[in-house]
């Protein structure tokens, strides 16, 4: 008895982006499920006067780099022994995933589900993304706290630079869980190359919701040039020492009046200003 055959009906074109929910594979590789939720239309390359930003800062970084090795090698042997290097799946161009370096700020097998569960947190309910640092996350080693706010425990990420795979100036890269919890629209910030530094950290950074962080990506992303890339490398140094800071700030007063992170919710549910973001 023959059988008609199997009619396979291209995707509506009014609907370019389909959710992991939407497309029906037998048990698709990770990767492939991120990709398939951006759209088909091919990438436009990146400018050459870009790779030469990245190149350029990624020498003038270097020597930094290996002091800053030197240093965390001594300081994680005497606090917390281990590797120096931490090595983490990061969500990048086009939703494909690569490493990502970074010096080690936590201790060896440090348990993800509390940030996890924060960060849903923060797209839920609007709240300013700052970071658990300053609530006094248990994760971190010891003076942790200043090298993730300076940006130091970025430096070995200039090694994706060089790879290719990040940018100077670009979206920070996400991992897996955070990336599963976008909504579509969102998804878009991963049509442009992850980077180091970018739009959202020059413009407030902590004091801004998961919805105003994408918003500048995809500014970035509609707006991006070379005088831009370069004010942005520019404004970096006074938003890290800005962020110093803040998180200064913040461990003090925790250590006068400590907040739990059951808490959180009603610390940063506080009335705020709009963020003042800078024009480019």
């Amino acid at each position: 008895m023959a059988t008609e055959p199997i009619a396979f009906e291209p995707a509506e074109a009014q609907n370019p982006i389909a959710t992991e929910s939407e497309i029906e594979r037998p048990k698709p590789h990770p990767t492939m499920k991120r990709l398939s939720s951006l759209p088909d239309d091919p990438l436009p390359p990146l400018p050459a006067w870009k790779r030469v930003i990245d190149i350029g800062c990624c020498l003038i970084a270097l020597p930094f780099l290996a002091v800053a090795a030197l240093v965390m090698t001594i300081v994680t042997r005497l606090c917390s022994p281990g590797p120096v290097l931490f090595q983490q799946e990061r969500i990048g161009l086009n939703g494909r995933s690569f490493r990502i370096y970074k010096f080690r700020t936590m201790h060896v097998n440090a348990a993800t589900s509390g940030h996890e569960a924060y960060y849903k947190h923060l797209i839920a309910t609007g709240t300013p993304m700052q970071k658990l640092d300053a609530k006094g996350d248990q994760r971190l080693i010891p003076l942790a706290w200043m090298l993730r706010a300076s940006g130091i425990d970025e430096l070995p990420q200039i090694i994706n630079v060089l790879r290719g795979e990040m940018s100077i100036v670009g979206p920070r890269p996400c991992v897996p869980y955070e990336y599963d919890a976008y909504e579509p629209w969102q998804r878009q910030r991963f049509r442009s190359m992850p980077g180091l530094t970018g739009l959202w950290q020059v413009s407030g950074k902590n004091r801004l919701s998961f919805a105003e962080m994408v918003q500048l990506d995809l500014r970035y992303a509609r707006s991006r040039s070379c005088w831009m890339d370069l004010r942005i490398i520019l404004l970096t140094v006074p938003a890290l020492l800005i962020q110093i800071g803040e998180t200064r700030r913040a461990r003090r007063r925790r250590a006068a009046s400590p907040v739990s992170l059951g808490d959180a919710r009603t610390m940063f549910d506080r009335p705020r200003a709009g963020p003042q973001l800078k024009t480019f």
